[in-house]
C-alpha cells in the first residue's frame, strides 16, 4: 500500500462553523453536557443551541456522549467533544534531536517517532527527514489523508510567526528566512504553522497540566536558553514573534549572587548546557554538551551539580525581574539540563523566591515539566488544533 497523498484541495482555515465556536470552547474540557445545560450555561435559546449543536455534529466535531444517570424517565442525552474527528500532524525539531507524531484535535498524541539529528544540516535534509516520517506515520495511522487538518512545527530559533520563517537562528545556517510552510505544503496541502521550540512546549503544558492558571512561564534550559509566556490565558509572541529571548538578557547580579564568567555575558552564556559543561571541563573532567552535563550531574557528578545549581542561581537573577514584571502564579521549567534532578530548580527557588516581591512571590509555584519528551509535538498540535476550532 502507498502512503498517504495530500488531500485534494485546502483545508479551511478554521473547522468550526459559524457561530457555533462558542459551544465548541465549552465542550473542548472533554466533559459531555446536556442541551439544557450549554443553554443555562451560555444563556443562549435551547433552539439556537440545538441547531448549532446540529451544525457541530454535521463537521463531526461533537458526538452523542453515554447517557447521563437519571432518577427516572428517560435521561438527558449528552455530547462530547469528539477530539478523534480529525488529526494533526506534529513536529519538534531541536538541535540535535527530531520528533514527529500524528495527534488528535485535543493534542493527544497517538503515534510517534523520534531520531537524532542535526537542525544546523539546513532545511532540506531535516524537513525531508520530518515528512518522510509523517508519511510512514499516517499510513500506520490507518486514517485517510482528508483526515489531516493542520501541520504544526517547533523550531530551536526565533520564528517570524505570521510568516513561518525562522529569522537569523544562530544555530540554525542555512534556515534564515527560509519558507518552512511552502515547503512542508508540497506535500500536505493543509494549514502549517511554525513557532519556536519554547513557545510550543509552553502551550503544551499550559494545555495538559495547568489548564486553569492563566499566567505561566516556561523556561526552557539546554543547548539554549528560551522563555514561553502564557499572560491572560494566552500564548504572548510580541510584535514580531521574538518575545521571551530570554537567553540574551544580561544576568543583573546581586550581592547574593556574584559577578561571574565574561563581562558581556549574557544568561546563556551562563547558564545554558554548553555553559555549564564548560564549567565542569574548566575544573578537570571531560564534558561538553547538555547530554554530559545531564549524565554527570545524575550521577551526583560535584562539579556538575555544583554547576547546575549555580545556572540555576544565574536563572533565578533574571526570572526575578520576569515575575515582579509579570506576576505568573507557575514558572515551569524544562529542557534537558531540568532533567538533572532539582539541582537546577533549587538555584532558580533560591533567588527568585528571595528577590522578587513578596506578593508576586506568595502563591507562586516552581516546578519541572510533565510532558516530557513529547512536550514539543503535544505543544506544536495543540498550536494548530487552537488556530483551527478557537472562536477567536
Amino acid at each position: 500500500m502507498s502512503a498517504p497523498s495530500a488531500p485534494t484541495g485546502p483545508v479551511p482555515e478554521t473547522l468550526v462553523p459559524g457561530e457555533a465556536a462558542e459551544l465548541l470552547a465549552i465542550l473542548r474540557d472533554g466533559i459531555p453536557r446536556t442541551r439544557a445545560q450549554l443553554a443555562e450555561q451560555t444563556g443562549l435559546a435551547r433552539s439556537t443551541v440545538a441547531s448549532r449543536l446540529d451544525a457541530l455534529m454535521d463537521a463531526g466535531l461533537i458526538a452523542p456522549a453515554s447517557d447521563a444517570a437519571s432518577s427516572g424517565g428517560r435521561p438527558p442525552a449528552r455530547v462530547a467533544f469528539n477530539a478523534a474527528a480529525r488529526i494533526i500532524l506534529a513536529v519538534d525539531l531541536g538541535a540535535t534531536h527530531g520528533v514527529v507524531a500524528v495527534a488528535d484535535l485535543a493534542g493527544a498524541v497517538l503515534l510517534t517517532e523520534a531520531a537524532e539529528l542535526t537542525i544546523a544540516d539546513g532545511p532540506d535534509k531535516v524537513l525531508d527527514w520530518a515528512l518522510a516520517v509523517a508519511k510512514r506515520l499516517l499510513k500506520s495511522s490507518g486514517r485517510p489523508a482528508s483526515d489531516l487538518v493542520g501541520v504544526g512545527i517547533g523550531l530551536p530559533g526565533p520564528v517570524e510567526h505570521s510568516t513561518g520563517m525562522p529569522i537569523a537562528p544562530p544555530i540554525m545556517p542555512g534556515w534564515d528566512r527560509f519558507d518552512v510552510p511552502g515547503y512542508v505544503r508540497r506535500t500536505f496541502d493543509v494549514p502549517v504553522l511554525v513557532d519556536n521550540d519554547v513557545n510550543v512546549l509552553a502551550l503544551g503544558e499550559h494545555a495538559v497540566s495547568w489548564p486553569r492558571e492563566s499566567d505561566l512561564l516556561f523556561v526552557k534550559v539546554s543547548t539554549g536558553i528560551g522563555l514561553g509566556i502564557i499572560a491572560g490565558g494566552a500564548l504572548q509572541r510580541g510584535a514580531a514573534g521574538s518575545a521571551g529571548d530570554l537567553g540574551h538578557v544580561r544576568v543583573p547580579f546581586t550581592g547574593e549572587t556574584p559577578r561571574h564568567g565574561d563581562a558581556d555575558a549574557d544568561l546563556e552564556a551562563l547558564a545554558s548546557g554548553p555553559a555549564i559543561a564548560r564549567y565542569i571541563a574548566e575544573r578537570g573532567t571531560s564534558a561538553s554538551s547538555s547530554a554530559d552535563v545531564l549524565a554527570l550531574a545524575r550521577a551526583g557528578h560535584p562539579d556538575a551539580v555544583a554547576g547546575v545549581r549555580q545556572a540555576g542561581r544565574d536563572l533565578g537573577e533574571v526570572l526575578a525581574t520576569c515575575v515582579n514584571l509579570l506576576n505568573p502564579s507557575v514558572i515551569v521549567v524544562g529542557g534537558s539540563i531540568a532533567r538533572a534532578g532539582e539541582h537546577l530548580l533549587a538555584g532558580i527557588r533560591e533567588v527568585v523566591y528571595r528577590e522578587s516581591t513578596p506578593l508576586a512571590t506568595q502563591h507562586l509555584q516552581i516546578v519541572p515539566a510533565a510532558a516530557g519528551e513529547t512536550g514539543g509535538v503535544l505543544g506544536a498540535a495543540i498550536m494548530v488544533a487552537q488556530r483551527l476550532l478557537d472562536p477567536a
